[in-house]
């Protein structure tokens, strides 16, 4: 790790020398200036980690100097130095950006304190800039295909409300994604974002997990807890694959909505919040409705902005630049050498109906990026079924088995694709025990994420 770079600006040698043998004996690497003309252009050609100014320089003084550097270089800390200052001079020095102000004769212990204090901001804003741009590229809308950009656009108006949102889009096309960037983009950023995968929580905790509970309201509640509700208050809550949300606890995410008070389990306070509902779900909910498995009045309620993520398979031009994305943010996750797809892979990427869309390619890519040794990744190395038939191709099998055997493989391993490769989820979809699933998948030799 590079040592932190101070540069000292005094038209005094002897403090020049004297604070530079202070800061290089606690192992810093120093620069010095001996005008604010001569700081200002090393300021060009170099970034230095903190500045020490003196205020009374020849020529361009220190206050006109700071002005400069903090045009120049606003994130550099810097610390203000002089003979003879004055409560004046130190208020104007830090309404210009001066992080601190010294005065002569110059302490060493002030000095170092200082010196490292400073240091440990500037550490911590660039950390807190880094994490910032992290959470950027992890929550990404990646494509320039025309449904994609339609989408962006009415996230943008969406976002600029705190209207209800409801996402609608099959398994992995990247609901959350949508939604964080909406809450990114809202008024509400910068407060509170809290999930809540409906489908994930027993039925039995899905209320204590949304409204809290009281100490022991039920066996188990050892303590008070908040919910999500309370938890989101003035930020926002995304209710996840909501269709899956029973009619009982539709019943009170109705009633907050409408009122914006709670109560939690075993709790007799009215607890008021302020909070916007971003909702998602892979079903049709009209047809839930119909049903009756959806409240009309919640849908309602919940579909004030519909959004519609397109399906990977109706985005296709979409598929070479998220593939060169996930490329590069996954080998830099894993501390891997960037990897270049070659034009023959990247066309069986393409002609790949995708049925887990976005996810299902992520991790393809995922795989790819762990399990090629090359940092050249060819159409061999891809383990999917890349492209899905028509049923003219099965005329070639000689048997009814061989055909059938060839049709079942290929079902299954589209049933594991659209439910994210998890085996008891497409046993139960398939209709089949978990045991038999898995010998299918080793007999037919499907190679499994």
């Amino acid at each position: 790790m590079s040592k932190p770079v101070i540069l000292v600006v005094d038209d005094e040698k002897g403090i020049r020398e004297s604070l530079s043998g202070i800061l290089e004996d606690e192992g810093y690497d120093v620069l010095t200036a001996d005008s604010g003309e001569e700081a200002v252009k090393m300021l060009g050609e170099t970034s230095p980690d903190l500045v020490f100014l003196d205020i009374w320089l020849t020529g361009m003084d220190g206050i006109k100097t700071l002005q400069e550097i903090k045009v120049m270089k606003p994130d550099i800390p810097v610390i203000m130095i002089s003979g003879h200052g004055s409560i004046e001079l130190a208020v104007k020095a830090t309404q210009t950006g001066a992080y601190d102000f010294l005065e002569k004769p110059l302490s060493l212990e002030r000095v170092l304190l200082v010196s490292k204090r400073a240091l440990e901001k500037r550490t911590l804003e660039r950390e807190n800039i880094a994490f910032k741009e992290n959470l950027t590229r992890k929550w990404k809308l990646v494509g320039e295909s025309q449904k994609i950009k339609d989408l962006r656009e009415q996230m943008e108006m969406a976002a600029r409300s705190n209207s209800r949102v409801l996402i609608y889009g099959e398994s992995g096309t990247g609901k959350e994604v949508v939604a964080r960037l909406l809450h990114e983009k809202s008024s509400r950023a910068g407060r509170p974002f809290v999930e809540v995968n409906c489908a994930a929580i027993p039925q039995e905790l899905i209320e204590s997990e949304l409204f809290g509970h009281e100490k022991g309201s039920f066996t188990g509640a050892f303590e008070k807890k908040n919910g999500k509700f309370e938890l989101s208050d003035g930020g926002a809550l995304f209710l996840d694959e909501i269709g899956d949300m029973s009619l009982q606890t539709q019943a009170k995410v109705l009633r907050v909505i409408e009122t914006q008070e709670f109560q939690r389990v075993g709790g007799n306070k009215n607890i008021n919040v302020d909070v916007r509902i971003i909702a998602a779900t892979n079903k049709d909910l009209r047809e839930e409705v119909k049903k009756g498995g959806f409240r009309e009045d919640l849908f309602f309620r919940l579909n004030v902005i519909p959004l519609f993520i397109p399906p990977l398979r109706e985005r296709k031009d979409d598929i070479p630049a998220l593939v060169e994305y996930f490329l590069n943010s996954l080998a830099a996750e894993y501390g891997k050498p960037p990897r270049k797809i070659l034009p023959d892979a990247l066309k069986y990427l393409q002609s790949y109906d995708w049925p887990g869309n976005v996810r299902e390619l992520k991790n393809v890519i995922e795989r790819l990026v762990i399990m090629t040794p090359s940092n050249i990744i060819n159409a061999k190395n891809l383990f999917i079924p890349m492209v899905e038939h028509d049923g003219s191709d099965y005329f070639k099998y000689k048997t009814i088995k061989d055909a059938r055997d060839a049709f079942e493989k290929e079902y299954i391993t589209k049933k594991l694709g659209e439910n994210n490769w998890n085996i008891s989820k497409t046993a139960e979809v398939l209709d089949i025990e978990r045991s038999n699933l898995h010998r299918k998948i080793k007999a037919y030799e499907i190679k499994v994420p």
